[in-house]
């Protein structure tokens, strides 16, 4: 597909719009003030292949750890801020690659002109975030309520007022928990703003629901060439959203390499635990970089699993406490059921 070239933008050491890969973003759960914790997590979301973290900053402790955080973390890290200002400032005083606010509950002019002018001073961009729980009564009142319109609107004033100040170093976030409407909003904006944008369904939900939601809005924007980040927004661990962003990217055909795998629904025929057996293959397939391409199988019938699995590089299938390795279509091996998970993971680091 052909993408939108969007303005260039630096985030730390990492680089988006003009047309560069789409990059996966998560936020921590940790208290940020927790520094240890927050290290922690955030070096375990780079591992799993998250390329910009963001983080709550409610407090000024919490702004003040940036710069300790910053110390043993390699990707960016975005300070998160709401309603204060002052917080903001120290934010960025405090090593942020990134700011995300809300220009409209900042505070006034006066406000906004000291976080853009400190944002200038460090030449650090600015995320303009706007959701469908955050519009402007006037906005509300114009458009009978929350329409993509009144998105659209909302985060291009908001983007006129740091304009204003002299500053365009920025990047325009606009979500919606309602799919279609977010669809619609990031097409509407598309046509008027150059800026990058951050998509995303935001308080898309569990783990299930958010991320059927999430693939759906975020693969009809991302298909039609919008969008230059992106993060799956889930109640639940910050790993699974890195997970699922990777997935949907590949499967767009937006990110190349690693290690795919694919399974057969279970059936009457299946003689072996094929549910546990897949998640533990995915997690073990998951702590595995490479930047080959990798197709692994995981079939629940020896019978028919070298056929279905032909397509794949490597895979396995299982029996009646016995499973087979397969590579291409043909069997390579035979072992004990236990033995299966670890005779694979040798199999696929001597392909990659």
């Amino acid at each position: 597909m052909k993408r939108k070239k969007t303005k260039v933008i630096h985030i730390g050491n990492k680089v988006i719009g003009g047309g560069n890969p789409i990059l996966i973003q998560s936020m921590t759960n940790t208290k940020t003030e927790d520094i240890t914790a927050t290290i922690a997590q955030i070096n375990k979301l780079e591992a799993a292949g998250c390329d910009i973290i963001r983080a709550a900053v409610p407090t000024m402790e919490a702004a003040k750890a940036f710069a300790e955080i910053k110390k043993s973390i390699q990707i960016p890290l975005v300070a998160d801020i709401h309603f204060d200002y002052r917080l903001a400032i120290a934010a960025i005083k405090y090593g942020a690659d990134k700011i995300r606010i809300n220009p409209g509950n900042i505070g006034g002019k006066a406000q906004l002109t000291e976080v853009v002018n400190e944002a200038k001073s460090h030449n650090i961009p600015v995320r303009v975030g706007v959701n469908s729980g955050s519009l402007e009564k006037d906005i509300l009142n114009k458009y009978n309520g929350v329409t993509a319109e009144g998105l659209v609107e909302s985060a291009l004033l908001k983007v006129q007022m740091i304009e204003e100040l002299g500053y365009d170093n920025l990047v325009i976030s606009i979500k919606s928990s309602d799919v279609m409407m977010a669809v619609t909003a990031h097409e509407k904006i598309t046509a008027l703003s150059d800026y990058p944008l951050h998509v995303g369904i935001t308080e898309a939900g569990t783990i299930i629901s958010g991320n059927i939601k999430s693939a759906i809005g975020l693969s009809l924007i991302l298909n039609q060439g919008i969008g230059d980040t992106i993060r799956v927004s889930l109640t639940g661990d910050p790993l699974e959203e890195i997970k699922a962003a990777k997935i949907i990217l590949k499967t767009l055909g937006l990110r190349k390499g690693g290690i795919e795998i694919i399974s057969c629904p279970t059936c009457g025929r299946c003689e072996i635990d094929l549910i546990g057996l897949a998640n533990k293959v995915e997690n073990m397939a998951a702590d595995i970089q490479t930047s080959s391409e990798l197709k692994v199988a995981v079939m629940g019938c020896a019978v028919n699993g070298p056929g279905e699995a032909k397509e794949a590089d490597i895979g396995i299938a299982g029996g009646k406490g016995e499973g087979i390795i397969i590579k291409k279509g043909q069997v390579i091996k035979k072992l004990p059921e236990s033995e299966l998970l670890e005779a694979l993971r040798k199999e696929i680091i001597r392909l990659v």
